[in-house]
């Protein structure tokens, strides 16, 4: 989820332009005017238009309190700030943060679950308007560290008893051990690859969309997104009803690959665009006997 050295200028422009545009969208759906047909009718008689004009402005008062459907919201106002003034940059790519933004725009305000905490974790949030944003972070001090900047932020230490040097062993016991089949709560899965440390309050919620970019991945004594991937798909897979939208970023790597094709499913695979896996996975609690993959 840390950005890595990259153009910080153009990468900058795009994504103030990204949430520019997301901002432009909320204000004209939030300032759309009544159509003729609707103008027409309020203007049967001057009583009436008098009483429903004063509906109106009740109703409008209470669901906009001191006209804030019109001002910029917090999330986003905080967003366009720290990006302007900012030479950090998100390390996905325009491509890349597209195909979770297009998701976004139809499913917020939603819950919306990223493995990582970084320099991108405002934007996510901030695309998540009025939803709930929550990120899983390795790093105890990194979490200090950003949350004394961005204090708004909702985040939670993990802890990963893994190592990329036993991918290919954990690879092995995932697709042969029939417990790694199994849908159920991670803290009680008996699979290793099942992170049993997870807070409460993430496996309390039913999560709309995660995003899969971290832990570290990049070198032999890092713990690798095994654990993160595996866990992703069985949170997903125990959702009451409905889907869940699951992203993997860096497939690029053998372990995003391999591991994101075993548990998430190639069945469940919808796109991917650059280093960006996109699946939609559903409920197996709403259907009892669905496969662990289609």
């Amino acid at each position: 989820m840390r950005s890595k050295n990259q153009s910080p200028i153009n990468v900058k422009l795009i994504l103030i332009g990204i949430i520019l545009v997301f901002l432009l969208f909320l204000v004209l759906r939030s300032t759309y005017s009544p159509s003729p047909d609707q103008q027409t009718k309020s203007l049967v008689s001057k009583s009436s238009s008098s009483s429903q004009d004063e509906e109106t402005d009740h109703q409008s008062s209470e669901a906009c309190p001191s006209n804030t459907c019109n001002k910029i919201s917090p999330s986003l106002a905080n967003a366009l700030v720290h990006y302007a003034t900012s030479n950090v940059t998100p390390q996905q790519t325009l491509k890349e943060i597209s195909v979770s933004l297009k998701v976004l725009e139809k499913k917020s305000p939603s819950n919306f679950l990223v493995f990582g905490l970084g320099h991108d974790s405002l934007m996510w949030t901030a695309l998540n308007h009025g939803g709930r944003t929550v990120f899983l972070e390795e790093d105890k001090s990194w979490i200090e560290q950003i949350q004394s900047q961005l204090p708004n932020l909702e985040s939670y230490h993990v802890i990963y008893d893994t190592r990329i040097t036993q991918a290919d062993e954990l690879m092995e016991i995932g697709m042969s051990n029939e417990d790694c089949k199994k849908v159920t709560d991670p803290r009680l899965s008996k699979c290793q690859l099942a992170l049993k440390g997870l807070p409460q309050q993430v496996l309390e919620i039913d999560w709309d969309l995660i995003m899969v970019d971290a832990p570290t991945g990049w070198h032999d004594g890092a713990p690798g997104r095994m654990s993160a991937i595996y866990t992703a798909g069985l949170i997903a897979r125990n959702k009451q009803d409905g889907e869940t939208h699951v992203f993997v970023h860096d497939v690029d790597r053998v372990v995003e690959d391999q591991f994101s094709k075993a548990f998430l499913c190639e069945g469940y695979l919808l796109q991917q665009e650059g280093r960006i896996r996109h699946f939609n996975i559903p409920s197996h609690k709403a259907r009892l006997g669905r496969p662990f993959c289609p």
